[in-house]
């Protein structure tokens, strides 16, 4: 077993019994597991960070009409199929946070995006694996309140890796 398929199978038993799963009780009843896309390799990134020279802090819209801050460090390059895809990387508390969307929204995955948190590597170098690619919370009921992508993180390519659409 890979260790994303036991990452995975951690968080299913995550959802379905943790106190602090994002599903209510009637939900964590009928939980039978997320969907995922298959694991991808070609979608497992090893990017240049390029930093912005004067990082800004923005203000990202949520999903209950609020704004959360973060800061805009920086953007990587990539291309998915031979077409070039650019995402911009925001810093949070708890290190890089990036909501996206794709062209596989709203018909195979949460229409409002889904989230990558990179893992920084050595020097400007970002690990960016759209295989551990989530969606956010609010995907799964309404009463989270969750970023949303902003314009410049919504992609005109399919990323198809990651976490699926959430079935009730």
């Amino acid at each position: 077993m890979s260790n994303l398929n036991e990452f995975r199978r951690e968080k299913d038993e995550f959802f379905k019994n943790n106190r602090q799963s994002p599903l209510d009780a009637e939900q964590k009843s009928e939980f039978t597991g997320l969907a995922y896309y298959p694991e991808n390799p070609s979608l497992r990134l090893e990017l240049t960070l390029e930093r912005h020279a004067d990082p800004e802090m923005i203000a990202i819209a949520t999903s209950t009409g609020e704004e959360r801050d973060y800061w805009n460090v920086g953007q990587v390059r990539f291309k998915v199929k031979g077409q070039e895809a650019i995402l911009q990387v925001y810093e949070a508390d708890y290190g890089y946070f990036l909501p996206f969307s794709d062209a596989t929204a709203p018909a195979e995955t949460y229409g409002a995006g889904r989230y990558i948190e990179p893992e920084e590597l050595d020097g400007d170098r970002i690990l960016l694996d759209f295989n551990l690619a989530y969606n956010p919370y609010c995907a799964y009921n309404e009463r989270w309140s969750c970023p949303l992508p902003p314009s410049a993180n919504r992609l005109k390519v399919r990323i198809e890796a990651g976490e699926k659409k959430f079935h009730e």
